[in-house]
């Protein structure tokens, strides 16, 4: 995405926050009224006793792998306060820029685990419900491939078109696939705003364009993915008509 800057207009910067909420809910049990002239009228049958949330706040202590934000691990590990509660329990571990993730870096992370006091259900149903949960969940590998896979899966909940061969095609020729790459000597650079990541996006393009439920991070590889394949949407029809710089 390092055409000369052309489509990389600055645009107004939303105010956007990952925010992470733990809330517990209130049951209202409604009970059957007792004519006060009826003193022989049955007792209702006593209602099951709702399951009880408790919120518990523990640490962890976390290894950072390659393409990690601290976004990322405070989402993955539900960190109160967010990533930036987590960069000021790190501080001195991840020094004074919170975008350097190093791979190897030993991170505490608070997580907030729910518990629950469920009513009680039959062994076999409670299994066949854990298991259906883990099937449900999907993972990915932490490349390239990976990267690609994941942004594809959340485009196609957005509505966002672009094949694996368009997505793989263009990063090829923008980064040759390290979401670390940023671009220090083109137009958009001397303008302050460096191409980054694996498409190449500028900050103003990213901000515009970033897609809801990835990282607020540029060189987050599947948030740039998602972006860039967001823009080229808007501009080209798809990711899939880009064939140069865009």
């Amino acid at each position: 995405m390092a055409a000369r800057g052309k489509h990389r207009r600055p645009r107004t910067r939303p105010l956007t926050r990952g925010i992470v909420a733990v809330g517990t809910g209130t049951v209202a049990l409604a009970l059957p009224l007792l004519s006060a002239t009826t003193a022989s009228a049955a007792a209702p049958a006593a209602a099951p006793a709702a399951a009880q949330a408790v919120a518990q706040v523990k640490s962890v202590t976390y290894t950072a792998v390659k393409g990690d934000t601290l976004y990322g691990i405070a989402d993955k590990y539900d960190t109160p306060g967010g990533w930036r509660q987590l960069y000021k329990d790190n501080r001195k571990a991840v020094g004074d820029d919170p975008r350097l993730i190093h791979q190897g870096l030993k991170l505490t992370v608070r997580t907030t685990k729910t518990t629950s006091a469920p009513a009680k259900k039959p062994a076999q149903s409670v299994t066949k419900t854990t298991q259906a949960t883990q099937a449900s969940v999907k993972t990915y590998a932490n490349n390239l491939d990976g990267w690609i896979r994941q942004a594809m899966d959340i485009m196609a909940q957005k509505g966002i078109p672009g094949s694996y061969d368009g997505i793989y095609r263009n990063i090829m020729r923008e980064s040759s696939g390290n979401p670390n790459a940023i671009n220090n000597w083109d137009s958009n650079a001397a303008a302050g705003t460096p191409s980054k990541g694996l498409l190449q996006t500028i900050d103003p393009t990213f901000q515009a364009y970033h897609v809801a439920g990835t990282s607020f991070d540029p060189y987050d590889p599947v948030a740039n993915i998602a972006a860039a394949c967001n823009y080229a949407a808007a501009r080209y029809g798809s990711i899939d008509n880009v064939f140069g710089a865009y």
